[in-house]
Order: C-alpha cells, then sequence, then structure tokens
C-alpha cells in the first residue's frame, strides 16, 4: 500500500509536518533529510525513506519497513563521512592506507553500533517513538549477517571499528557471501543446521558499485611470448573468467569524523545467458556460467571434504584476493601512483592463511600486468605484505594439492614455484647443507603428495609476522615456525588481540555504561585505559551496590531470553556460569560437563549438601562435520534434561544450552555473566577474545594459562583470576614423560565415578554406548589433558563457589576486572600494528 488507507493526503504531507514547515510546497532542506542529527531532522529522512524508497507511508509501515528506513537515514549520515574520508586521504600522496584482507568478517547487527558510534542513540530513540514504534524492538528486527565462523571474522569486525576510531585510513576485503554460517536449532538435543538467509529482505547497510567491477581469471594454460622490447613476458589465456562485483558498508569511527569502508565481492557471470543456448532448447546451459560464478560467492566455508569442496574454497580465496588486489591497483593509479610504488600506498595485512595467495597474486599482477621486472616485484611485493598467523593446530596451516592448484590456477602456480626457487637458494646460502631445513620451509611440500603450503608462501612474501598473544607469539617462534625465525628473526612481533569496547560495553551494556560514565566521565569508550580509575570504587559500598544492581537486570533479562529460547526457567540471583564459543574438544567444554556431574553426583549422594545455587550456560556451534563437537552438543542438553528436572536438585543447578550463539546473543550474554569459563588446553588457544568481552563486562575468568588469559590475570592480578591446569610447557612434558589419562582415571574414584556415570545411560536414556565415544577419547587418549586437569579444576571451581558466598568480595574482584581492562581495547591492537607493523599514520578528518 502506497498511501495511508485512513489519510491519503497525510502521507503526502509527512515530510513537511515533521519538520514542521507551513508551507506544503516549500522545498525540504535536502542537508537536514540526509546529514542533521536532531529529532526532527531524523523523522525527516525516516519518513523519506519510507516514501519515496520503499512507497509507504509511516502509518502503515511494518516493523521491518521501519528498521530499513531508519538505517537508511542512518546510512545516510555515515556516507557523508566515508565519501570525504576516502576522497580526502586517496588525494594526499604520503598517506599509506591499510589493507586488512580477511575471509571472515563477522560483524554482528549493524544499526546499534552505528547509532553509538554517531553519537546518536538517544536522538533515535526519541524520535522512533515518536513515530509510533521502540527503537529496541527496530534494532532487534535486524537479520544478522554470519559472515565469519567466530573469533576470527569477529576480530576483523573490532578492528574495521578501531581503524576508523583512531582515524586510520583503511579498507576491509572480503567476499560478500549469500548465505553465511549456518542457524543453529537444537532438536532432541542434538545441533541441527538451517541455512542462514541474512540477505532475504535486502541489505540497507551496504551500496553496489559494479562500476568498480572485475575479471578474475580460471583455469586454462599459459603462453610465452616477446614483447616490443624483446623481453619473455607470460600470458594466461583463461578456461573461464568470473566477474567481482563490490558491495560497500560503511564504517564509522567513534567521536571522529573518519569512516572507512568494508568492500566485499560478489561473484557473477560475465555473460549471465546465453541467448543462444536458449534458443536451441538447452535451457540449462543458457544459465550454466551464471550459476557456476554465483557459486563461489554463494556459502561461507563449504564442505571440503570432497575434492569439489575444495576446489570451490580456492576459487574463494582466490577470487576475493585478485579482486582486492586489483581495486587497489586501480585507486593507486588513478591517483598518480606507479606500480613499483605500491608498497607507499597500501599495506595489506592477511588475517590468518585464507588470503596468502595475494603474495603470488601481487607478483602476477606487477610481473604480467605491469611489466615490472621481478626482482624490483618482489622487493614491492615484500614491502606491502604483513602476516597475522592465528593458530597452532596443523589444520589450520592450509595447504592445497599441487594438481588442483595448478588445474586452477596455472599462472599463479607457476609464479610460486618461481617464488619457491629462489627463496630455497636464500635458504641454501644461510644454512647450507641442511637439507631438512629446505624441505620444511621449502613452499611445496614435497613429503608424499604434493601440496602448496600456504603458510610458507605467506612468510616468505611478508615484511612482518605476527601472533595475537605473548604465549601464542612465543609458541608461533619455538614449535611452528621456528625455521623462519632463524632466517628472518626481525620479521616477528606480538601484537595481542583487543576487541571493541563500543559493541561490548557501551551497547551491549548501557547499564554498566552509564554507571561507569556517572563515576568517571564520558570519554572512556574512546579511551578505555580510563576505566583505571573505577579502582578507587572497588571498596565503595555504594557504588558495589549499583555495579550489583546493574549485573542483576542484566541476568533477569537473560533469564526472560534463556526461557523464550529453551522453555528453562534460571534463577537470576544463582550464579551465571557461562562458556560460549565454537565448540572443539581444545575448547573443552566436555572437562564443565564433567564439574557439573560432579556437582550433581554430589548432591545424589547427599541431597541435603550445601551447593552455591549455580546456571551453568553454553552456547556455541560445531562445525557440521565434527562429530565429536556435535555430540558434545547432546551431551550438554542430555546432562542439563536429567538435572534440572531431578527434585534432589531443588533448583540448586540448572544447565542450559542457548542455542544459535552469534553476535546479537552475545551481547545479551556478556553483560549478564558471573563467570566466565576460558578452560582451554594450554598452549592451544591462540589468544581468544571472549575472554575479554567478560572481564569487560564484569565477570571473573576461571580459566588456565593459555592465550591472552595469562596478560588478562597479570592486568586484573592474580587475586582477582580463578587459575588452574598445567602450563604449555607441563603438558608438553606430560606427554614426554608417557601421560596415562587412563591411570589418572583409576585412581581419582570421584572422576571414575562421574565417568561411569555418563557410561551407565542415565543420561542417554539407557544407552551406554552413545556417550562412549567421547568418555573414551578422554580415558584412552586425551589429547587436552582433561583426567590431567580434572582435579585442579574442581577443587577451583570450589573455590569459585566459596567466594561466591561473600558478595562484597566477589563485586571487588569483579569492578576491579572492569578497572582493569583497558589494554584489551581494539584500538590499543591497532595502534600497536600501525607502530610495530604497518608505519601508518593518523590521517584527522575535520
Amino acid at each position: 500500500m502506497y498511501f495511508s488507507k485512513k489519510n491519503p493526503e497525510q502521507t503526502i504531507r509527512t515530510m513537511e509536518k515533521t519538520n514542521k514547515k507551513k508551507n506544503h510546497k516549500a522545498p525540504v532542506d535536502v542537508s537536514v533529510v540526509r546529514t542533521g542529527m536532531d529529532v526532527a531532522s531524523l523523522k525527516l529522512g525516516i519518513n523519506e525513506h519510507l516514501l519515496f524508497q520503499q512507497g509507504i507511508g509511516i502509518e502503515d509501515a511494518s516493523l521491518n519497513d521501519v528498521y530499513q528506513a531508519v538505517s537508511l537515514a542512518v546510512r545516510d549520515r555515515l556516507m557523508q563521512h566515508g565519501l570525504k574520508t576516502i576522497d580526502t586521504v586517496l588525494h594526499q600522496k604520503d598517506v599509506r592506507l591499510v589493507s586488512y584482507l580477511s575471509a571472515e568478517f563477522l560483524a554482528g547487527p549493524q544499526l546499534g553500533a552505528n547509532l553509538v558510534d554517531l553519537d546518536i542513540y538517544d536522538e533515535m530513540k526519541q524520535a522512533v517513538e515518536e513515530l509510533g514504534f521502540d527503537l529496541e524492538k527496530v534494532i532487534a528486527q535486524e537479520p544478522e549477517p554470519g559472515l565469519g565462523n567466530g573469533g576470527l571474522g569477529r576480530l576483523a569486525s573490532c578492528y574495521m571499528d578501531s581503524l576508523a576510531s583512531v582515524e586510520i585510513p583503511a579498507l576491509g576485503y572480503g567476499i560478500r557471501y549469500e548465505f553465511g554460517i549456518f542457524d543453529q536449532v537444537i532438536a532432541d538435543g542434538w545441533q541441527v543446521e538451517i541455512t542462514d538467509k541474512w540477505l532475504r529482505y535486502g541489505n540497507p547497510w551496504e551500496i553496489s558499485k559494479p562500476e568498480h567491477s572485475v575479471d578474475v581469471k580460471f583455469g586454462g594454460h599459459t603462453e610465452q611470448f616477446a614483447d616490443t622490447d624483446g623481453c619473455t613476458r607470460v600470458k594466461w589465456v583463461p578456461a573461464h573468467m568470473v566477474k567481482g562485483v563490490p558491495f560497500d558498508t560503511p564504517e564509522m569511527g567513534y567521536g571522529v569524523y573518519s569512516c572507512n569502508f568494508l568492500r566485499l565481492w560478489k561473484s557473477e557471470a560475465v555473460e549471465s545467458f546465453d541467448f543462444s543456448a536458449f534458443n536451441h532448447g538447452d535451457y540449462f546451459k543458457a544459465v550454466m556460467q551464471k550459476v557456476e560464478s554465483e557459486n563461489i560467492s554463494k556459502v561461507l566455508y563449504p564442505n571440503d571434504e570432497m575434492l569439489q569442496g575444495k576446489e570451490l574454497r580456492l576459487k574463494q580465496q582466490y577470487f576475493f584476493v585478485s579482486c582486492s588486489l586489483q581495486d587497489m591497483m586501480r585507486m593507486h593509479l588513478e591517483h598518480g601512483g606507479k606500480a613499483k610504488d605500491f608498497n607507499k600506498r597500501w599495506a595489506i595485512q592477511l588475517n590468518d592463511t585464507h588470503p596468502s595467495v595475494a603474495v603470488a597474486e601481487l607478483m602476477r599482477l606487477l610481473v604480467d600486468k605491469h611489466k615490472l621486472d621481478w626482482e624490483t616485484a618482489w622487493n614491492t611485493t615484500c614491502k606491502t605484505m604483513s602476516y597475522t598467523n592465528h593458530t597452532l593446530l596443523p589444520e589450520a596451516l592450509e595447504k592445497w594439492p599441487i594438481d588442483l592448484f595448478s588445474h586452477l590456477l596455472p599462472r599463479v602456480m607457476e609464479i610460486i614455484y618461481e617464488i619457491n626457487r629462489r627463496h630455497l637458494d636464500e635458504v641454501r646460502s644461510r644454512f647450507p647443507g641442511d637439507d631438512a631445513r629446505l624441505s620444511r620451509m621449502s613452499i611445496i611440500d614435497e613429503a608424499g603428495p604434493r601440496y602448496v603450503r600456504m603458510a610458507n608462501l605467506a612468510c616468505a612474501g611478508s615484511y612482518a609476522i605476527n601472533g595475537v598473544a605473548e604465549l601464542h607469539t612465543e609458541l608461533l617462534k619455538q614449535q611452528v615456525l621456528q625455521d623462519w625465525v632463524a632466517m628472518y628473526p626481525n620479521r616477528f612481533f606480538n601484537v595481542t588481540n583487543g576487541v571493541t569496547p563500543r559493541r561490548f560495553i557501551v551497547l551491549s551494556n548501557p547499564g554498566l555504561s552509564k554507571l561507569i560514565t556517572k563515576s568517571i566521565g564520558d570519554t572512556w569508550p574512546g579511551k578505555l585505559d580510563e576505566l583505571r580509575r573505577l579502582e578507587d570504587f572497588a571498596g565503595n559500598e555504594t557504588f558495589r551496590k549499583e555495579f550489583r544492581k546493574v549485573k542483576l537486570e542484566n541476568k533477569k533479562k537473560l533469564a526472560v531470553l534463556i526461557k523464550d529460547r529453551t522453555g528453562i526457567v534460571v534463577n537470576p540471583n544463582s550464579l551465571f556460569d557461562i562458556q560460549v564459543k565454537r565448540i572443539h574438544q581444545y575448547k573443552r567444554q566436555h572437562l564443565n560437563v564433567l564439574n557439573i556431574v560432579t556437582q550433581y553426583l554430589r548432591i545424589k549422594q547427599n541431597p541435603s549438601v550445601e551447593i552455591a545455587p549455580r546456571t551453568f550456560i553454553f552456547g556455541g556451534k560445531a562445525a557440521p562435520g565434527y562429530r565429536l563437537a556435535k555430540l558434545m552438543i547432546k551431551l550438554i542438553n542430555s546432562v542439563g534434561e536429567v538435572v534440572n528436572n531431578d527434585p534432589d536438585v531443588k533448583d540448586r543447578l540448572k544447565v542450559v544450552f542457548f542455542p544459535d550463539f552469534n553476535v546479537s546473543n552475545a551481547q545479551h550474554i556478556y553483560p549478564a555473566a558471573d563467570l566466565s569459563e576460558q578452560i582451554s588446553t594450554a598452549g592451544y588457544e591462540a589468544s581468544g577474545t571472549g575472554n575479554m568481552k567478560f572481564s569487560m563486562n564484569g565477570a571473573l575468568t576461571i580459566g588456565t594459562l593459555d592465550g591472552a588469559n595469562i596478560e588478562i590475570r597479570e592486568e586484573v592480578g592474580n587475586e582477582n583470576f580463578f587459575l588452574f591446569g598445567l602450563t604449555a610447557a607441563q603438558v608438553e612434558e606430560a606427554r614426554r614423560n608417557g601421560y596415562d589419562p587412563y591411570y589418572i582415571y583409576q585412581h581419582n574414584e570421584e572422576l571414575m565415578e562421574v565417568i561411569d556415570m555418563i557410561n551407565s545411560g542415565l543420561f542417554s536414556n539407557g544407552d551406554p554406548d552413545l556417550f562412549r565415544p567421547l568418555t573414551d577419547t578422554m580415558v584412552c587418549h586425551d589429547t587436552f589433558m582433561l583426567m590431567a586437569d580434572y582435579p585442579l579444576y574442581i577443587a577451583c571451581q570450589d573455590m569459585v563457589s566459596e567466594t561466591w558466598k561473600n558478595p562484597a568480595k566477589w563485586d571487588k574482584m569483579a569492578i576491579l576486572n572492569v578497572a582493569r581492562m583497558g589494554k584489551f581495547s581494539s584500538d590499543r591492537s591497532i595502534r600497536e600494528y600501525c607502530q610495530k607493523i604497518w608505519k601508518a599514520k593518523p590521517f584527522r578528518i575535520e
């Protein structure tokens, strides 16, 4: 319906009435409609988009209509900053831009975050209320773009927020997946994957830029020829081409005028319709090229167990890297740059190994397209690229079969061979006679079936390599990349991860934000070190009461959500013990379950035993093909079903699996946590960022000395952190000494009873074999040291319970956690990248 059914004339005059203009023929001030920040201007902008873009009046608008209009009105205000930022910096010859290449960007909902960044949350709330709607419900209407699997993508989005906030000109580059990470539904305790249709109603934040589309080559063969100067050149004759179409999303800084862009690429066919095939009745062939081309940006991380899946993932990686490099080169040349000086304009950060093919692709562009000699091109490439490693797990250091790589990217494979030849010559000259080192450092894995090692390619072509927490960087240098450290010691740095406080405190926890602002002023979201001033309030009884009240209100809100999503009723006055993250054996959700079963066993043995009431909340997704991780989800739900319904428990324990953990749900969960479970096996977690978000919101941590836990403990104080477990060094020592988990199982009576209770069928409707694959891995193999850490974990959990019984002590510890988290702002991380690696400087947009 285009006009109000009640009053058609009212719809036509909506904007004039909103702007309080008496003469409806007077022209509307476009600058007010598009850029005004006051309530009247925001209402005007919303009504304009409703009427002229969506074709509906406010009286007939649905909640989604209003969400779209509000988002478009906010986007208007972002775009003026974004266009000015990019135009200004590209005209400055001495400004170096950062290009952040990432296969994932887990941005989360945009509306609330953008209102915070523009500092118009309250004005928009009033504007929407005056139009008859509730802003919180409008914000909740936004679908979440699931363009990431977890920490990697969320970190990339935090960094995009901070790049703009510390005024570093930057572009993020990735893939505009049509279907992101699956939505998770729990059925009979099992995870079920549902398609993530985040684009079903469109995306108001993005703007398509088809005029900047680029072509990407695949398959075919190469041909040598002599150019006009007599130099031998190589021409790539592709079997087919794919078009990359960019979609731009503005990324606004907080408290500044800088606004960068996230540019995501959609794959399309160069020719989407074969008219001749259609006329000859071959209707499938007529659209086949369109279907095959669009598959590249169809799904985040297709299953790569089959060859077709591997090929599609490699296509995805090369597609977005090639599109991005061509785009950067276009901008560089259009603004007076020369190809050999590409590194002076761009600093490219490879976010893990997924975009590592950028090293070879930039060489291809410089040598084949821009006619640079090899040495000049290599010098430019190595001064452009830097590489962040995010894992110590061997399976995450990607390798591609040579046959697949050569078939799909023949010219890129030739360039990798030449990079490797020259690289190994350099290794030989530095370490003569060391064939084992040559084999380890080769970009081509020759041990058995031949592969391209993408991490080695990234290391060879990058001037800087960094880990993401102090322990991770040291283990990286000692265990994974020790040969590269010996070869290039000056390339290695540590930049500990951080998170944006704007989303994870200001937006997620308004009660705490208001309390902090009332106590220390309003500049802390952009200067998180100012939280230190809260230390003075940790001993203040009035402040502690207000702090506890905020926490209780957050827990009540989460309790309502839990009942709505799961049907389980929880007590907000109980200790909220929360573990939300990707489900994986090294993250040890099953160790948490062993504690729950231990507490349950103690109640069954002595129903009157005094136990501090506790609600255990889990959340996270298991990879669709990860059988044991999915079994862990089933175990959590099955234990919960028994514990939650046992009259002996009397609500002293509750177990909840919160389905479909994502950024939206995280914003409800982090502020409500009392205890944060960071219990990964020491030496496995690169950094973690959930640990930071929990602590910023006043949760105490129970954790191992793993990842960023070490640095969090150093900051908040040993006395404000519940530490347990083996260290990374002790884990390695135990393995060297013949670690025997079955011996521990046999000699720890309580542990044996817990494992045997799980194996009895009590939690599986009498089926003793359902969870046997999990318990067997713990008792017989125990790669992740659950048996060794179990008694230490249980003792530490008992200490948690005792501390919880002293509210004044607990609240003081929680307040000090908040006060001492300034280091873990992603603003600090970005400043460190700029100083240590990118050599990029802030550029003020007036």
